[in-house]
């Protein structure tokens, strides 16, 4: 049975929670995904292959985070829509949100297929790995309309207040993918191919889960009125969903100018590079699952009118994020290292290098996961409260102080990503939280609590350089 939740009623900090642990469980098990990916390539063709997909990481994020921008800013509408009760409104809203995802899927799929190649050779990578990258991306932005319409429907489902039936659809993908990869990549030896088309495979099977959980709702039953092109939702639409995926895909930007200045350290920092952010990826879903509970929560009070509820949402999701971040950090600090190796095969030549990039790396991350908790809450807020000019900003901000630090950091120390991500988040939190006070039409924001939030984001910029202490130093 579908259960959808009425956010604008309850204890907030109740409500996040509960709806935010299924979607931890989702996006764990949706790093599965890529964990299966590089565990068997790692261990299972070697520490070349586990570099190619490496090499193409950023460059599939830009695609990737960019959809899921588009279909989380198009499902915005749909929850304010659903908070109001305008449920004749909610079923045109998400019938353009179909066609909008079905027009941006088409175009998507086409644009990047055409600069797999391009790409890979502007980020100068190594000919050793370059083929492997390439058929990598082939297979993935192939499946991109596939995986748009998982976004789309499991966004929709989100704002409708229903986390549960995304974790079940990614549970049953990520065993499908498991089965796929083995049968793939050990059984037929298709190699990096192989693992890339299990992905989507599994992506189908995710879409075709939450698509019978949508039509199962009776007040999303669309009728052939309900398809008619309505321009000004459609406006609407690209409004909230355009600059949302712009904000994400700005941030890979800076990734991908980290990817060019990596691919010039070799395979082993590669390797080791790419092993670290596949554990950080599960890491990080508490605060993506906080961010995703924030636009739910914020969409439907803006829906309902109901300012005075905003406030009391975002105390709670900072003490909720501040009590995760114990829990990870301390948790790293214990098995960090040994997690880590599950991506490396310690019986080859540089897999001891490899995994000490992979763990310097890993620490500094979590010396800043609280920038990274506080920086999604307050940028999905505003998203929920359909304010996108700001969080466009902090992204772009985030771009350009991931770029700066790539390019000037090596000349010193090579922690350039891991430098650039604690600047870029301190610089957009900083201009999240100039936006906060600006809100008064729909929420007072507690001025102690945020000005405590801008003191940390002003220490983490003020200390982000020191992060050479913890850097990888080249023999």
């Amino acid at each position: 049975m579908v259960r959808v939740t009425d956010m604008t009623h309850g204890r907030p900090i109740r409500l996040i929670l509960l709806f935010s642990l299924p979607l931890m469980l989702g996006s764990v098990f949706q790093q599965l995904y890529t964990i299966v990916d590089t565990i068997i390539i790692g261990r299972g063709v070697g520490m070349q292959a586990l570099a190619s997909i490496g090499a193409a990481d950023w460059i599939n994020w830009l695609v990737l985070w960019g959809l899921q921008g588009f279909t989380q800013g198009f499902a915005i509408l749909a929850a304010q829509e659903f908070g109001a009760g305008a449920y004749d409104r909610l079923r045109r809203v998400l019938a353009m949100i179909v066609k909008l995802s079905c027009w941006f899927g088409i175009a998507v799929t086409i644009i990047s297929l055409l600069l797999v190649r391009p790409l890979l050779t502007l980020l100068h990578t190594d000919p050793a790995v370059f083929g492997g990258a390439q058929t990598y991306l082939y297979v993935q932005f192939g499946g991109s309309l596939i995986i748009i319409a998982y976004n789309m429907a499991a966004a929709v489902l989100r704002c409708l207040g229903d986390s549960r039936t995304p974790l079940f659809a990614i549970i049953a993908a990520s065993f499908a993918n498991i089965a796929l990869d083995l049968l793939f990549v050990m059984g037929f030896g298709w190699g990096i191919f192989g693992a890339s088309f299990a992905t989507v495979l599994a992506q189908l099977i995710a879409f075709l889960l939450c698509l019978r959980s949508l039509r199962r709702l009776p007040f999303v039953q669309l009728t052939k009125a309900d398809w008619k092109t309505d321009p000004a939702i459609l406006l609407h639409l690209c409004r909230l969903g355009i600059p949302t995926g712009l904000q994400m895909s700005m941030i890979t930007l800076g990734g991908m100018v980290l990817q060019s200045v990596l691919n010039g350290f070799g395979v082993v920092f590669v390797a080791g590079y790419t092993a670290a952010n596949k554990l950080y990826g599960i890491l990080e879903s508490a605060s993506v699952a906080f961010g995703y509970a924030m636009t739910a929560y914020m969409g439907q009070n803006r829906g309902a009118r109901n300012a005075a509820r905003i406030d009391a949402g975002i105390r709670a999701v900072l003490v909720l994020s501040a009590e995760f971040t114990a829990a990870i950090v301390t948790a790293m600090l214990v098995a960090g290292k040994p997690l880590l190796g599950l991506f490396l095969s310690t019986e080859e030549a540089g897999a001891a290098d490899a995994l000490a990039v992979a763990y310097q790396y890993l620490m500094v991350l979590m010396a800043f996961l609280f920038a990274l908790f506080m920086l999604q809450a307050y940028r999905s807020s505003l998203q929920g409260l359909g304010e996108m000019t700001v969080p466009t900003l902090s992204g772009f901000a985030e771009m350009l102080m991931r770029m700066g630090a790539a390019l000037v950091l090596p000349t010193f120390i090579l922690c350039g990503r891991r430098s650039m991500g604690v600047c870029g988040s301190a610089q957009s939190g900083m201009v999240l939280y100039a936006d906060w006070e600006n809100q008064a039409g729909y929420a007072e924001i507690t001025k102690k609590t945020a000005r405590a939030v801008f003191f940390v984001y002003r220490v983490v910029y003020l200390f982000a350089p020191n992060c050479s202490a913890a850097g990888y130093t080249s023999s």
